[in-house]
């Protein structure tokens, strides 16, 4: 009798430990949402490539098609030619790019817009979204921030965008990082650490090429005949100019430490930093070390 009571407590505590397992094997769906091609990228392609490359599903979504950002192109040639280089950057990545036909330079955060968002996040069924703050330079990206805060509860509600079942629980909501100040600065809550994917985020930015080699630099008053035009070279100036190692201010560097305390941050060189929205639901330490799988390592 107590041999069969000890194979039994062996096999209960064998599936305990299978569970365990699957649990932590659990395919996290994450959608990022900007206002233009490229924000995304910019902000999230190293993550979203740590997240891929671990088999967990990434969608990246633009709410305007981008045809107001370049200097001598416009319209639906412009808006046609940054979709198609959204789709190469997410082939890059790893991720499904999704680009919205609203037009650069007039998004505003109307119930329209609302349920597009509120539709591509129940679609996803996400875990996690990321938007961003709603303060910002920029126009579209501040009514970006807005209309993804505006959907943080509402896509739990059944009979708001009835269309599209709701969420059953929701997700978590981040913020992507920026350098404003007012009213507040970001908040460095999650460090993710993207070194082994930098290359590959890169990459992907410069498949942007009407943002990274010509509006960017052009609306930035760079020196146009500097940018190099063969691929290698192009990657390099790319990677020099829009990520280049970095010396870590004293947040950042308790950011680092707090998700990676057996790192050493004088080695670190590329990170991303996000910030917990107070919408949607508030996530642990533990939470956020599970839904976060590659912080931690060394």
């Amino acid at each position: 009798m107590k041999k069969i009571f000890i194979t039994a407590c062996f096999f209960a505590l064998c599936l305990i430990q299978v569970q365990a397992q699957e649990s932590d094997k659990k395919v996290l769906n994450i959608i990022a949402i900007g206002a233009h091609p490229d924000d995304c990228d910019s902000k999230f392609g190293g993550t979203a490539a740590l997240f891929a490359k671990m088999g967990h599903k990434v969608k990246f979504l633009a709410l305007t098609n981008g045809d107001a950002g370049h200097q001598s192109e416009g319209g639906g040639a412009l808006g046609n030619r940054r979709r198609a280089e959204a789709q190469k950057a997410g082939e890059i990545l790893g991720v499904k790019y999704d680009v919205l036909d609203n037009h650069d330079g007039e998004l505003i955060p109307t119930l329209n817009v609302r349920h597009q968002v509120i539709r591509k996040i129940r679609e996803w069924d996400a875990d996690i979204v990321l938007g961003l703050r709603p303060n910002d330079y920029h126009p579209d990206h501040r009514n970006a921030g807005i209309v993804v805060q505006d959907a943080a509860y509402l896509v739990i509600v059944p009979n708001v965008t009835p269309d599209t079942p709701p969420l059953k629980k929701n997700p978590v909501f981040l913020y992507m990082k920026d350098g404003f100040q007012k009213p507040y600065p970001f908040s460095k809550d999650i460090a993710v650490v993207i070194d082994e994917v930098i290359d590959t985020k890169v990459e992907a930015l410069a498949a942007h090429d009407s943002q990274m080699f010509e509006w960017l630099p052009w609306v930035s008053g760079a020196d146009m005949s500097q940018i190099p035009s063969g691929k290698a070279e192009r990657l390099v100036w790319l990677k020099n100019r829009w990520a280049a190692e970095k010396t870590w201010n004293d947040s950042e560097k308790e950011a680092i430490k707090k998700w990676y305390p057996n790192k050493d941050v004088s080695t670190v060189k590329h990170a991303e930093f996000f910030e917990i929205c107070e919408y949607g639901k508030q996530p642990s330490d533990e939470e956020i070390s599970a839904m976060f799988p590659m912080v931690g390592k060394k």
